[in-house]
């Protein structure tokens, strides 16, 4: 196999790194409700989460119109401290504009709200490369749960043991390998003993490992 049918994308932390731009809006959203929250904590037992997911942790057991309410509100502040700031991770840009000349299909598959994947996909001039864009409305269980993965695939009309999946967290890692999917984990937030789990670990997305495992089947000998 010399190209893979499809690419499927997490965001933060792959093309981009926002977590100082979530962490912010989570602690601002904190502070107004009278609680803190360090960066520390947010890095290590709270990023790559879905909102419901982190407010439970923060907050406990929230009524749904709550829950929703103070989800938009740290998304609204998120996308206003973000707005003209987005820079891509190193080679994340190259790998996507290269694949897209290739015709290789490609999706994202994020735990955040489509409107931040919009936002970040235009801020870097890739939003054509991506036929299908799966965030947190999308599913009902987030990762590690494969959930997203596979429905990216069925959309993008890919088999999932022919899909790869580029991920920086080990929930995404676990996921993939759930799906059946083949799995490039970039070390950009996580070191790279937390990955192993996935098929191959890059320092970031500029290593020319990386393009050869996605792009040129390289690494990619079975199912």
């Amino acid at each position: 196999m010399r190209q893979p049918p499809c690419i499927l994308w997490d965001l933060d932390g792959v093309l981009v790194d926002s977590t100082r731009y979530h962490y912010e809006a989570f602690r601002m959203l904190l502070e107004e409700l009278g609680r803190s929250l360090d960066e520390e904590t947010f890095r290590t037992q709270l990023l790559g989460l879905r909102n419901d997911a982190i407010l439970t942790r923060l907050l406990g057991p929230l009524p749904q119109e709550e829950m929703a309410r103070l989800a938009h509100r740290k998304e609204e502040s998120f996308r206003r401290l973000i707005a003209g700031r987005v820079r891509p991770l190193p080679g994340a840009v190259e790998l996507v504009k290269e694949a897209q000349a290739l015709g290789i299909p490609q999706a994202i598959v994020s735990s955040t709200p489509k409107a931040n994947i919009e936002t970040i996909l235009i801020s870097l001039g890739i939003r054509e490369a991506f036929a299908r864009l799966v965030g947190e409305e999308d599913v009902t269980r987030g990762k590690p749960d494969p959930e997203g993965f596979l429905l990216a695939a069925s959309l993008l009309g890919c088999a999932p043991t022919s899909c790869i999946v580029v991920e920086d967290a080990p929930e995404g890692v676990e996921a993939a390998r759930r799906a059946g999917m083949w799995c490039l984990a970039v070390a950009t937030t996580r070191p790279p003993h937390l990955l192993g789990e996935a098929h191959l670990v890059v320092p970031s997305l500029a290593h020319p490992a990386a393009r050869a495992f996605l792009l040129l089947g390289e690494g990619r000998k079975g199912p």
